[in-house]
C-alpha cells in the first residue's frame, strides 16, 4: 500500500522561509512524478508544483522564483523549499504522486498525503 507522509509545516512570519518534506513508502518512488498542491480554508486544492520521474519541474505562477521543489530518489522523498513566503501562501500543503509525467490536475493523481499545515503570519 503506497503511503506519503508530509512534514516540515509550521508557522512563519512573512518573507520567511520553510522547507516541506514527504516520504513515499509501497511505490517504486523513482518511477513516480510527484507534486504539491494547497488548500486554503473555503477554497479549492490548487496546483503548486511538480517533478516528473525525469525531475522536469514545472510551477504555479504564483510561486514561481519563490519555491523549489526537488527530490531525492535515494531517499523515496520529495521537497518543497520556500523562501520569501507570503500570507497568502497560508494553506494545509499535500503532497501527491502519480505515475510518469507530472501535471498540475489533481484528478491526475493516484495518491496523496495527510497534508501539513503552513501559516505565514504578517
Amino acid at each position: 500500500q503506497a503511503q506519503l507522509v508530509e512534514s516540515g509545516g509550521g508557522l512563519v512570519q512573512a518573507g520567511g522561509s520553510l522547507r516541506l518534506s514527504c516520504a513515499a513508502s509501497g511505490l517504486t518512488f523513482r518511477l513516480y512524478a510527484t507534486g504539491w498542491f494547497r488548500q486554503a480554508p473555503g477554497k479549492e486544492r490548487e496546483f503548486v508544483a511538480t517533478i516528473s520521474s525525469s525531475s522536469t519541474t514545472y510551477y504555479a505562477d504564483s510561486v514561481k522564483g519563490r519555491f523549489t521543489i526537488s527530490r531525492d530518489n535515494a531517499k523515496n522523498t520529495v521537497y518543497l523549499q520556500m523562501n520569501s513566503l507570503k500570507p497568502e501562501d497560508t494553506a494545509v500543503y499535500y503532497c501527491a504522486a502519480k505515475s510518469a509525467g507530472g501535471s498540475r490536475f489533481v484528478n491526475e493523481y493516484n495518491y496523496w498525503g495527510q497534508g501539513t499545515q503552513v501559516t505565514v503570519s504578517s
